[in-house]
């Protein structure tokens, strides 16, 4: 993951994501260096447009969810999450009641 963190502070620097850039901020944050893995990364992002990755994966969450949560599934979602009464009372009965409050 430093990997990666290291190329986009490069890109958002406007700095080349070269070896020798990403092997120097690796360095800098402390962070033992793997050369090959440094190999394979700088190839891998060959060609790539970095920004047009980032708005693309920006993207991708909000559609993901749009998609996932049909019309109308809310109301249900909501009154399925809710527990029952007995539910309630079993819990309380538990002495685990004060628990809950910790999660909200």
């Amino acid at each position: 993951m430093e990997y990666i963190y290291a190329a986009l502070l490069l890109h958002k620097a406007g700095k080349g994501v070269k070896e020798e850039n990403v092997k120097a901020v690796l360095t800098a944050a402390g962070i033992a260096v793997d050369e090959a893995r440094i190999k394979a990364m700088v190839a891998a992002l060959e060609g790539i447009n970095i920004e047009d990755a980032i708005s693309k994966a920006a993207a991708a969450p909000v559609a993901v969810a749009a998609a996932a949560a049909p019309a109308g599934a809310a109301p249900a979602a909501a009154a399925a999450a809710e527990p029952s009464a007995e539910e309630k009372k079993e819990e309380e009965e538990s002495g685990m009641a004060g628990l809950g409050a910790l999660f909200g």
